[in-house]
């Protein structure tokens, strides 16, 4: 059951990202190869239920890649309701990326690193 419903979170938020992407005339090629791939390797970092995890390797590697400006633009409150932005910070900082307190990524502000 778990799987399932993971599978169907995973799913509606390729929808949302495509929806985005293809709504957004101003997003950058970058930002629209990076949506699909995160959401494919990191979905299960970031989602709102369930504890915090340390992401895979893959996820990593995508999130290392990403042009973090450009996908906060994408973010909007139905994504906001899927995903945790505390975990999202989590995934990039375990990462290695640098995530600046102040950040705004949709209606959320990224608080100073507890390191």
């Amino acid at each position: 059951m778990e799987i399932a419903n993971t599978r169907c979170l995973a799913v509606a938020m390729l929808m949302v990202a495509i929806i985005l992407i293809s709504g957004s005339h101003e997003v950058s090629a970058q930002c629209q190869a990076s949506v699909p791939a995160l959401i494919s390797q990191c979905s299960k970092f970031v989602q709102k239920a369930g504890p915090k995890i340390p992401p895979s390797a893959d996820c990593c590697a995508v999130v290392k890649g990403i042009d973090i400006p450009c996908v906060c633009n994408l973010i909007t409150k139905a994504i906001e309701n899927i995903i945790s932005f505390e975990k999202v910070v989590y995934v990039g900082r375990t990462c290695g990326l640098t995530i600046n307190s102040g950040t705004k990524c949709g209606s959320y502000t990224v608080p100073p690193s507890r390191f």
